[in-house]
């Protein structure tokens, strides 16, 4: 009986610590509501931070109302993550820019093999539900592909592994279609007749499917999401032998079609979408940038400032939304570039550069996304 009386008493006890925590006020001397308001305005990326504060406010911050009332008031604002390498060791990282304040934060490591190819991924995301996603990618120690899909969450600022590709991938394209993830193609060795492949990832259910093939494998990947299509070209690539092919993928009705010629002929660079408009920053020259106009099948160049090329050096990640492009060159530089509509469905564009941290010199980007946090 003394062992039961002492196992109750601290079930008990145990029962009393959880209410007097729950019962704990968030903040001392404010009401709960106006405590929760106050955590609603931590930017990114205090809030994962300050989970360790006390339980009261791991649980608050943890809730999922608590997500969904900061979507509602707005609270949420944009960031750059960029997925960078170093030229020579192939280091990786995962940065984050603020571009009000033009800090940076770095996110944890991701989890994956220590001998991997950078350039391998394809990365994509849901900007609004605050989700990166890097998928598949090459060992550079055996050569071989990987299926892997690894996700990052901005509300707590972790890493996890979702349900892997059904085919082993790298050196391809993804795309957030519909609140989906497409991932088309690939390449590297051992690969034959899977470089017409496609599948798609259901985040709610955190399953994979199998979709409407390729019609033709490309040598080169570089696309763009607009509506419910996703536009896949490989682009001219030295030494301009051939002309560049592209496939058109229709989402609604799981179909591919041929890109039209005046949109392969000009994807000359590295595309962004802003709204329904696709715009493309050369690889060549002094790296001008072009608008695609659908009725004339053309490309228009934009007016406005003359794009920064004295500060942006090559290769380039490019990502955008709210009327803004962000590209980031090499060494980290930002040039984020502020769209305004023109006549005749032209553009004009305001350019600023956010100079990287002297530390970010000897890295490359490899991707940017622009996620909500």
């Amino acid at each position: 009986m003394a062992v039961s009386k002492s196992w109750s008493n601290k079930q008990q006890d145990n029962y009393d610590q959880e209410n007097r925590k729950k019962s704990e006020p968030l903040i001392p001397g404010l009401p709960d509501e106006i405590s929760e308001l106050c955590l609603l305005h931590l930017p990114y990326p205090y809030q994962s931070l300050v989970r360790a504060v006390s339980s009261s406010w791991n649980r608050a911050i943890t809730d999922p109302a608590f997500l969904i009332s900061k979507r509602s008031l707005s609270l949420s604002l944009p960031y750059l993550f960029v997925f960078a390498f170093h030229k020579s060791t192939a280091r990786m990282q995962w940065q984050a820019l603020d571009p009000r304040s033009g800090r940076w934060f770095r996110l944890p490591s991701m989890p994956c093999p220590k001998a991997v190819c950078p350039p391998g991924f394809a990365c994509s995301s849901i900007p609004r539900q605050g989700q990166l996603y890097v998928l598949g990618g090459m060992r550079s120690d055996t050569e071989t592909s990987m299926q892997t899909t690894i996700v990052y969450t901005t509300s707590t600022n972790k890493w996890s592994i979702a349900a892997s590709m059904m085919t082993p991938r790298s050196f391809f394209a993804a795309g957030s279609v519909n609140g989906k993830i497409i991932a088309v193609g690939a390449s590297g060795a051992g690969y034959n007749d899977s470089i017409t492949s496609v599948e798609c990832y259901d985040p709610e259910n955190d399953t994979w499917e199998c979709v409407a093939k390729m019609r033709i494998g490309l040598a080169r990947y570089d696309s763009a999401v607009i509506g419910s299509k996703m536009y896949v070209t490989e682009g001219w690539t030295w030494p301009f032998l051939f002309s560049p092919r592209g496939g058109v993928y229709d989402q609604e009705n799981d179909t591919w079609q041929e890109m039209k010629d005046g949109m392969k002929e000009g994807w000359t660079g590295v595309s962004v979408v802003l709204g329904d408009r696709l715009f493309v920053i050369s690889e060549h020259g002094d790296c001008p940038m072009k608008v695609y106009i659908p009725d004339h099948d053309a490309w228009q160049y934009v007016g406005g400032d003359r794009f920064p090329r004295e500060e942006m050096q090559r290769p380039f990640a490019v990502s955008g939304v709210d009327g803004k492009i962000y590209v980031v060159s090499s060494g980290l530089n930002v040039a984020i570039g502020r769209v305004f509509e023109g006549q005749n469905g032209g553009c004009s564009a305001q350019w600023e550069v956010v100079a990287a941290p002297n530390a970010f010199h000897d890295f490359s980007p490899s991707s940017c996304q622009v996620l909500y946090a």
